[in-house]
């Protein structure tokens, strides 16, 4: 009996809510009566509900209308309100009932793992409890319908196409059936979760090896399977990497296989592993979907002592990522690689870590790796190289067929050194066999070898050489067929035996198993100064290994060095050379005659014969003499052997008709005889030609001619030499018409006669005569010149022929240089720069030997200058100076001119002055009256004793209007004066100043003589005045005298005396100074003051005072400020000339 239990609750006032709860028992066996009973209590559930709306709806409208009149009215109203409520609440539980009857299992979902089985769910109606059975049915299924008490079933695959499956619940009268329709794709194939066997780990690699098994016997046929494995590290579950493998199913349990290298050794920390697959079945057209992961599966390291850093003693390539740990229970306070400080990272506990990015290599020893600790310091030593490189330049070959060398380059250092070094394994497939690659010191040359011992009859070989370090492997192959990568040794016991005089045997060693085989050997042949000639055989292999071969076409009497190497007939290497042998072949007679020519003597009686030595490969030996014989038709004449140094030989002859024979002889024999017709044919018509050569010979050309039967000959000798001129000849067939003449005695700038000579009827005949220069040069020596006349506008000059020696050229002309400029003053550098002011002449006609030189100055140098040149150059320069005679007639006018000039200029200046001369006496020369004839100024001796007789001068006593006291008490009075300036004061002022020009400043400081004058307003001044005489003669002085001169020179000098108002005191010394005034010579005012004028027009009237005023008064105007001429005589003071002007020049004439 299955119980549902329905529950609701309803709030119906503010008041406490009524809970109820309806329990509804159905029968499982009788669903009729439970269904009839859950009827019942819904109704009574409706009735209660609506008696309780009733009675709510009743007290609200009693509580809103409290009146009376409308009882009535609200319960009528309150009844139909009942039944309207009701009909709701019915409607709403009535389909409530009908919506719980329509509830029918859905959701349904089907998956499969082997694609066999499928296993189906769905979701249970709603309100299905405990117990509930189910009826599935599947159509087209033999067994179609079968109860189930649970809501998943499996059920084999289907067929392909849809599939209809009806879900019946059977014992739930408010569910109904469902239907849904199933196919293949619509189910989802998701693997059963994989199963790991085993994880393992090796430290040593830091390396994670897991196995599961595939389950691949579940699936009908070949999938692809994939599977996600997850690394995880730490305890905080840290993922790691995250790595796919795929693989094929084949329809059997198979235990797969996979690794893992973890960055960090895996001692450091604890790694987690899981796995999950995802299969790719193409027969399977459903979705695919990946597996759960699998149980965790875990690897740690536990530590056998206290502390440890990983990895140990690791070798690692060069530029890899490199984590290392300490595992240890103390706080880690630094890290470092080598000398670099590294930073920590923190793993499970206090174990740390370093990390080293791109790391380089280390060194022979290592590198360290430092962990320090609180109280202690750990470390490892790592070494960082290369894998080994796939071995280079791989050969394998025999020198001997008995055994294979095998060499190879190593290609890159590995840096990695003692049991971590490289080491090879030579493998040969076809036997089988392995030879191992000992090192036992440092390759040569950057080369290995291997030796493998030859198997009998077999000659293809198949190697490989296999290279490994702790960081790699690499290896390289080579097949070979022996037999023809011979490279035998070296041959030796070398040996040279003479044949006869054109052919030698050589004897050598040359070890080796050879027999089966042609060997090809070549041969060196060298003789001095020549190419070496090489010739190859091919010789029988033999088992004694001893070689013989004969070698011909040589030359008699000659050096040879011989050599030989070998190779077989295949050719793959010859061998190294064995070493030389030097073999002088023996003589035979020489193979010709040697070349003649003859010349005449000068005298033309004695017949010169020369001859060249013969060449080494004709002379076939050594010349001992030489034979030289005359012949005629009369007769012939024979000379005595002449010895071998010499090369020339004398006879005197009668006529000139004789043929001359040479025979050089040898030890074997003698050689065919060398003739030469001693007639010689004139040539009227011939002219020296001139040629030059290009390079180190001279190219000559000639017309060919049919009368020349026998040869041409060519001779040439040194130009400069005395005659014979013989150095050298060459004999050119009759049917040539050039020849190149090259001689390694031929020397640039050397002049040459070249004689060309052609046999006609056994006589020689001159055809021409060149001279020439292998190469031109600029002659060594400027030409010697010299100036045969001058003259006042041109120069002659004459030069001498340069030597031919010092020429080394065809002449073709002078330059003529010429400039103005007097010695060591020439500009003329760079003659060729062209500069205007230098003027050259080219003088091509080489004939020429003079040259004049025009349109000159007269009585100028002139700089010359002198240069040959030749097509090799020019020549260095000569030069001289040379100055041109006087113009005569020039010089008559140049005089002539300025005197004609001047005088008519003071014609002219004559007759101007003697027309003019009233004006020009008037303007430059007034009259002007003499000083001296002034009767006013003359006196009588008397006068100047002081006669009072005489008043001529004497001033009527007159009292002055105005006194002006210039210093009162003072030593020395002050006087001042505006025109007049004392030489002392400008001194003074102006210190070292520049003396004035042409201004001299006439200073009046005349000596000063003191008198005393009674003051008529004493009484009320308060005081005494003196009178200042000031001699005018000390103005006329050259320059001023000292103050303490002055001072002595006032009273005895001479000359006008003007008086000075100064305050004075009656003394002793002023009757002193008084009498010595008498006796001063010139002009002198009275000294008698009642004489004087009281009243002067000129004299000034006081405003300061009430009394009058006492004026000097003098007939010559004393108070007149210009300059009194002093008397003229011989002890008069002269002026210095200060202050000229030229009036004064006038001025100073005497009067006429």
């Amino acid at each position: 009996m299955n119980v549902i239990p329905i529950s609701w609750s309803k709030s119906l006032m503010k008041t406490s809510a009524t809970v109820e709860l309806c329990h509804i028992c159905l029968m499982q066996r009788n669903n009729w009566l439970a269904w009839k009973y859950f009827k019942d209590s819904i109704w009574r559930f409706v009735w209660f509900m609506t008696d309780r709306i009733a009675l709510t709806m009743d007290v609200y409208f009693r509580w809103r209308r409290p009146s009376w009149k409308g009882n009535c009215k609200r319960m009528r109203t309150s009844s139909d309100f009942q039944w309207l409520l009701l009909s709701f609440v019915l409607l709403y539980l009535m389909n409530q009932v009908n919506s719980q009857k329509k509830g029918a299992p859905h959701d349904l979902k089907c998956t499969t793992s082997n694609l066999k089985v499928w296993d189906c769910s769905w979701k249970a109606p709603a309100g299905a409890g405990y117990g509930a059975v189910y009826e599935v049915c599947i159509e087209n299924r033999s067994q179609s319908c079968y109860q189930l008490e649970k809501t998943n079933t499996k059920i084999p695959a289907l067929l392909s196409g849809d599939h209809e499956i009806t879900i019946n619940p059977l014992n739930d009268l408010r569910s109904s059936r469902s239907k849904f329709i199933l196919n293949e794709k619509s189910v989802s194939l998701i693997p059963d979760t994989p199963e790991v066997l085993n994880l393992s780990a090796d430290f040593s690699t830091s390396t994670l090896h897991l196995k599961w098994n595939d389950k691949g016997s579940v699936f009908p046929h070949h999938s692809d399977i994939f599977w996600e494995i997850q690394i995880l590290r730490k305890k905080s579950m840290e993922i790691v990497e995250l790595v796919t493998h795929n693989a094929t199913l084949n329809g059997k349990d198979t235990v797969r296989h996979w690794s893992w290298t973890s960055d960090l050794p895996l001692e450091c920390a604890t790694h987690y592993v899981r796995i999950r697959c995802y299969i790719d079945d193409p027969h399977f057209s459903g979705r695919k979907e990946w597996s759960d992961w699998s149980p965790l599966k875990n690897v740690s390291w536990s530590p056998n002592s206290h502390a440890k850093v990983f990895p140990q003693d690791k070798v690692i390539l060069v530029g890899s990522d490199i984590t290392f740990c300490c595992v240890t229970q103390e706080q880690v306070l630094s890290a470092q690689i080598g000398k670099e400080i590294c930073s920590l990272i923190h793993l499970d506990g206090k174990n740390v870590a370093i990390r080293i990015h791109n790391i380089s290599s280390s060194a022979s020893s290592g590198t360290n790796v430092v962990f320090t600790t609180e109280t202690n310091i750990l470390g490892t030593v790592i070494f960082v190289g290369y894998p080994p490189d796939i071995p280079q330049k791989l050969n394998c070959e025999t020198h001997d067929l008995k055994e294979i060398m095998c060499t190879w380059d190593p290609g890159r250092p590995t840096e990695l050194v003692g049991p971590r070094d490289t080491g090879y394994t030579l493998s040969e497939s076809f036997s089988g066999k392995n030879i191992i690659f000992k090192r036992v010191e440092e390759p040569i040359n950057e080369s290995y070898q291997l030796f493998f011992q030859m198997i009998p009859n077999q000659e293809i070989y198949n190697f490989t050489l296999n290279a490994h370090n702790p960081l790699g492997r690499s290896e390289a192959t080579i097949l070979v067929n022996i037999t023809e990568k011979v490279y035998p040794h070296t041959p030796t016991s070398f040996k040279v035996k003479d044949t006869n005089s054109t052919a030698v045997t050589l004897y050598w060693h040359l070890p080796g198993s050879f027999a089966k085989i042609n060997l090809l050997c070549q041969i060196g042949i060298t003789k001095i100064n020549s190419v070496q000639d090489l010739r190859n055989v091919t010789i029988k292999g033999v088992e004694n290994s001893s070689y013989l071969v004969t070698v011909g076409k040589l030359n008699p009497y000659t050096t040879y060095t011989f050599r030989v190497r070998c190779s077989t007939e295949t050719f793959w290497k010859w061998s190294k050379w064995s070493n030389e042998k030097q073999h002088l072949t023996t003589e035979a007679i020489p193979s010709k005659g040697p070349d003649t020519w003859r010349e005449w003597s000068s005298d033309g009686k004695n017949l010169i014969i020369y001859w060249k030595p013969l060449p080494i490969n004709e002379a076939n030996g050594k010349i001992l003499s030489y034979n030289v014989s005359c012949s005629s038709d009369e007769e012939t004449q024979s000379l005595s052997e002449i010895p071998d140094p010499q090369h020339r030989a004398e006879v005197q002859l009668e006529k000139h008709d004789y043929i001359i024979s040479v025979v050089a002889k040898n030890s074997v024999g003698l050689s065919p005889p060398s003739k030469i017709a001693s007639m010689e044919i004139p040539n009227d018509d011939l002219k020296i030609e001139q040629a030059v050569g290009m390079g180190n010979g001279i190219f000559l050309t000639w017309n060919y001619d049919p009368n020349m039967t026998c040869d041409y000959v060519i001779k040439w000798c040194n130009s400069s030499r005395s005659e014979p001129c013989l150095m050298d000849w060459k004999k050119v067939p009759s049917n040539t018409t050039e020849a190149i003449i090259e001689s390694d005695q031929f020397q640039p700038g050397v002049r040459y006669s070249f004689f060309l000579y052609g046999c006609r009827n056994q006589g020689y005949q001159l055809l021409r005569s060149i001279i020439g220069y292998i190469e031109e040069l600029a002659p060594t020596v400027a030409p010697n010149f010299t100036v045969e006349d001058t003259s006042a506008d041109s120069i002659l000059v004459k030069w001498e022929d340069i030597p031919v020696e010092e020429l080394r050229g065809f002449l073709r002309g002078y330059l003529f240089y010429f400039e103005k400029g007097e010695r060591g003053t020439s500009k003329m550098r760079g003659l060729e720069s062209g500069l205007s002011d230098i003027k050259v002449k080219n003088i091509t006609d080489i004939s020429q030997k003079t040259l004049r030189i025009a349109d000159l100055q007269g009585k100028t140098s002139y700089h010359l200058v002198l240069r040959a040149y030749t097509d090799g150059g020019v020549g260095p320069e000569k030069s001289m100076y040379v100055v041109t005679k006087e113009n005569s007639v020039g010089l008559i006018i140049a005089i002539l001119i300025p005197v004609a000039v001047a005088v008519v200029v003071g014609v002219v200046t004559s007759i101007l002055c003697y027309r003019k001369r009233e004006w020009i006496k008037e303007t430059f020369y007034p009259d002007i009256p003499n000083p001296e004839n002034c009767k006013a100024l003359q006196f009588q001796k008397s006068v100047c004793e002081g006669n009072s007789a005489l008043k001529t001068l004497e001033m009527n006593p007159c009292t002055p209007n105005n006194v002006e006291v210039l210093e009162t008490q003072s030593a020395v009075p002050k006087i001042e004066d505006t025109e007049i300036i004392s030489p002392v004061i400008e001194r003074s002022e102006e210190s070292s100043d520049a003396e004035p020009e042409n201004h001299v400043v006439v200073s009046y400081c005349p000596p000063i003589i003191e008198e005393e004058i009674p003051n008529p307003g004493g009484d009320e001044a308060g005081g005494t005045s003196q009178v200042i005489y000031i001699d005018i003669q000390s103005m006329y002085q050259p320059q001023a005298k000292p103050e303490e001169d002055q001072e002595n020179d006032s009273v005895g000098g001479a000359g006008y005396k003007p008086q000075m108002h100064l305050p004075v005191t009656s003394t002793v010394e002023d009757i002193t100074a008084e009498d010595d005034l008498d006796k001063t010579a010139g002009y002198r005012p009275q000294a008698n003051v009642n004489t004087w004028n009281l009243v002067s027009p000129d004299s000034p009237r006081s405003t300061d005072s009430n009394s009058e005023i006492v004026s000097f008064g003098s007939p010559c105007s004393i108070n007149s400020r210009q300059f009194l001429i002093p008397p003229k005589d011989e002890d008069s003071p002269k002026s210095n000339g200060g202050g000229w002007s030229f009036t004064h020049f006038f001025q100073n004439k005497p009067n006429d």
